[in-house]
């Protein structure tokens, strides 16, 4: 049996972060397509479930198309079982005004461990936040001879906390007969092992949204073998542009064209149709002639959208100032007095020179 293991899909992401209103909305049907295509490729390769392991949609209110492309999913597709597990992001209650929940959509509750079965394989999954802990991993009880696949939404103990997610303690699950455990949250792709059985996943999200998404996004493709109770498991780039954050070091260059040759060089090989951010590296002279924003308007020309940072220092002999008549040597004088280290000293006085120039500051 073909499973396919996604979550984090976000649909109707207001995406305006670095986006004006026109891309905003484009990225966000553009994503609904991600989405369609997915259930395009499930039916194309004799997919029987798709598990979505949390934030289907990102917001409590969502608008009847993406509500309505959800449902006619759902709805035209009677072959493919659709479990859907809620996260912390799913305040939309998508199916409530329904009359009838479709019979080949799956929920799982917060107050018990919900089970599917499908033969040898069961799927169980239960909504984190209701219950403690402990009710959780303990009442969790799956047969040794079945194929076990378990669903959570959460955050693996080892990241930072955000997002008022609730934490996932993987140690809490060995030798629980666990097969495969799908897990939702956070936005790339993972798979370590659980113990000598079974493996623990975190999909990723489906199309990246922001720069902290940069690189490949996807699902994952699992074949279930019931014969030999084996379960491979590929992950599967699908998503229609990705994201790109480029470290560009600029020492050295004296001029705008200098730099705009390095970054040429750092993003030959990125496609056009991407979304990059470019960070600009590495210690300049004070002297440097460099126009960040004739440089980000060049490449917002070239790619989907592009936007620059520059987080350079400058490269200052402040002994050369100790004489100087002019503002900013009476301005790095002024600062060398301070009582502050040599890292604070050397961030103010870029900073101040900067400004002195006419330069943006971020």
């Amino acid at each position: 049996m073909k499973i396919i293991h996604c979550s984090d899909l976000h649909l109707d992401s207001k995406m305006k972060s670095n986006l004006d209103s026109k891309k905003a909305k484009e990225r966000r049907d553009e994503i609904l397509i991600t989405y369609q295509n997915m259930i395009q490729y499930a039916k194309s390769n004799g997919v029987k479930i798709i598990l979505i392991a949390g934030d289907m949609f990102d917001k409590k209110n969502i608008t009847v198309k993406a509500r309505n492309i959800v449902l006619d999913s759902i709805n035209s597709n009677p072959e493919i079982d659709f479990i859907y597990l809620k996260g912390n992001h799913d305040e939309a209650n998508f199916v409530s005004d329904l009359e009838e929940i479709p019979s080949n959509l799956k929920l799982f509750n917060s107050t018990e461990w919900t089970t599917y079965k499908y033969g040898r394989i069961t799927i169980s999954g239960i909504e984190l936040g209701k219950i403690s802990d402990y009710e959780i991993y303990n009442t969790l009880m799956l047969n040794k001879n079945d194929i076990n696949i378990v669903t959570l939404h959460g955050q693996e103990v080892k990241y930072d906390q955000k997002d008022k997610a609730e934490i996932i303690n993987i140690g809490s699950f060995k030798n629980k007969n666990i097969d495969y455990l799908a897990l939702g949250h956070i936005h790339k792709f993972k798979q370590e092992r659980i113990d000598s059985r079974g493996i623990y996943c975190y999909s990723g999200c489906l199309e990246g949204r922001g720069f902290d998404e940069c690189g490949e996004k996807g699902f994952v493709l699992l074949d279930v073998n019931e014969e030999t109770s084996k379960i491979t498991s590929d992950f599967v780039p699908f998503s229609g542009r990705r994201l790109y954050e480029i470290d560009v070091d600029i020492s050295k260059t004296t001029t705008t064209l200098e730099a705009e040759s390095k970054i040429d060089e750092a993003i030959k090989d990125i496609e056009k149709e991407a979304l990059i951010k470019i960070v600009l590296t590495g210690k300049v002279d004070l002297n440097t002639e460099r126009d960040i924003n004739y440089l980000e308007k060049k490449y917002k020309n070239i790619y989907y959208f592009a936007k620059i940072y520059d987080e350079t220092s400058l490269e200052i002999d402040y002994m050369t100032y100790e004489n100087d008549a002019s503002l900013k040597g009476e301005f790095i004088r002024l600062v060398l007095k301070q009582d502050l280290t040599e890292e604070n000293k050397r961030k103010i006085i870029t900073t101040g020179i900067k400004a002195l120039s006419g330069e943006e500051v971020n």
